[in-house]
């Protein structure tokens, strides 16, 4: 198999920067990229030279790590060069690599060598995808319990439990005449009902997954002058939107990330809602409607020192928090006695915590669980509700007594969903399209 190399650290300007190398020619490129490389160890930074090849002048002074197959993260000889992160040092690094017998990594390609020499499975392999692009701390926790093996010890007790019926059915098929025994079979079918209720719920935490993973779309929405760019800079802790006291200014869509109780939150500040004859205006009162539509949870924002104005603007009121702004003026809304109501000030931050605290506890209602092992990404939730509905068609078999030898069908298309998880039937198509997701470098 090929040497590939690339740069495993962000590019642009940084202190450091690391150039990783994975393949049988990684440890003689990096002798060749620094001829006084001398007593190289496995798993110890040398301090080491590399110059320029047409000069012999000093291009960098390196740490050199080297990491020999099979103890390494990718099974094969590993090398990484730690520089100093100049894209100029970098760009040289890579050439003399290439011109030396390396090529560059393709997305993902470090990690796929891991999983190719059984490193670690495909999971995991997806895992640390989403720990790269965790944007919280519990979504980091979350991908690093599944990067330990804890989802592929979950499936491993589901298999083993398919296995046992298949084999008890597979032995009925082959040695005995007749029918299992009424009491056999319900055993079978309480084995298999108990596996398909754990499947089943793993596949259900999706939904909570999911939105640890990707998070929650919240529309700032109300009528000009209330406030909402005010409360999006507030809650965004930047100074992102302009602010006037001249209505209509804001006239399309904003969007901010935060973390609320870590749950990644996409801010979106939006148009104010109101009678206008202006075409721009108009354009922007339509975004702030799609924008509504979109959202999972919605920020209806009225000034709370004004007379009583329109309440929601999205239909569906149990997906909208109302939201009094102006707290710190004197008050002469008729919402006030809404108990319901969160009262905050953009200008001073008061009520700012009430009012993540009222957007975590609604996220919690639909979602209750974010703590344990999460379903993160589609594929692993499909492939598990499609392991579901086998497991379903085998026990209607079951119910209906018919012949063994079709009862085994649907089981044993559930257990090859549950193995395409792990990858122990992934096809070659499945891991280019999961690796193309991955970062280069990685």
């Amino acid at each position: 198999m090929s040497t590939i190399v690339a740069l495993s650290t962000p590019i642009g300007r940084s202190a450091i920067a690391v150039v990783r190398l994975s393949g049988n020619l990684s440890l003689p490129i990096a002798k060749n990229l620094s001829p006084h490389l001398d007593n190289v160890k496995a798993r110890r930074a040398i301090l080491a030279t590399i110059h320029y090849p047409q000069t012999d002048e000093i291009l960098d002074q390196v740490l050199v790590t080297y990491f020999p197959g099979p103890h390494s993260v990718t099974g094969e000889d590993v090398v990484e060069i730690s520089c100093h992160g100049s894209s100029a040092v970098v760009r040289q690094l890579l050439d003399q690599a290439l011109h030396l017998g390396a090529r560059m990594a393709g997305p993902g390609e470090f990690t796929l060598r891991a999983l190719t020499n059984g490193k670690i499975n495909l999971s995991q392999a997806e895992a640390i995808r989403d720990l790269i692009a965790a944007q919280t701390t519990a979504a980091a926790k979350q991908a690093s319990r599944q990067v330990g093996g804890e989802l592929s010890i979950a499936l491993a007790k589901f298999k083993k439990g398919l296995i046992r019926v298949i084999v008890v059915l597979e032995s009925a098929l082959e040695f005995v005449e007749d029918d299992l025994p009424a009491t056999e079979l319900k055993e079978l079918q309480n084995a298999l009902g108990s596996v398909r209720q754990g499947v089943s719920e793993l596949a259900e935490t999706y939904g909570a997954g999911r939105f640890l993973q990707d998070g929650i779309k919240v529309a700032i929405v109300g009528s000009p002058n209330v406030g909402k760019s005010s409360l999006f800079n507030s809650l965004s802790e930047q100074d992102r939107a302009i602010v006037t006291d001249i209505p209509g200014t804001t006239r399309d869509t904003l969007t901010h990330s935060i973390d609320v109780g870590g749950v990644p939150v996409l801010l979106i500040d939006t148009a104010g809602l109101r009678e206008t004859e202006d075409s721009i205006e108009t354009l922007g009162i339509a975004r702030t409607m799609r924008a509504i539509s979109d959202s999972d949870l919605v920020l209806n924002v009225v000034d709370g020192s004004l007379p009583r104005e329109a309440h929601s603007h999205t239909e569906d009121v149990s997906r909208s928090i109302l939201v009094l702004n102006k707290c710190d003026l004197p008050q002469g809304s008729d919402y006030l006695e809404n108990a319901d109501a969160i009262k905050v000030s953009a200008l001073t931050g008061k009520g700012l915590e009430d009012l993540r605290a009222a957007i975590l506890q609604r996220i919690n209602q639909d979602h209750n669980d974010l703590e344990g092992l999460l379903i993160t990404n589609a594929r692993q939730h499909n492939l598990l509700s499609g392991a579901t509905q086998e497991i379903d068609s085998a026990l209607k078999l079951m119910k209906d007594r018919i012949t063994e030898e079709l009862i085994l069908v649907p089981l044993q298309n559930a257990l090859r969903y549950l193995d395409q998880i792990t990858g122990e039937t992934t096809t070659e198509d499945i891991l280019a399209e999961v690796f193309a997701t991955f970062c280069i470098g990685k």
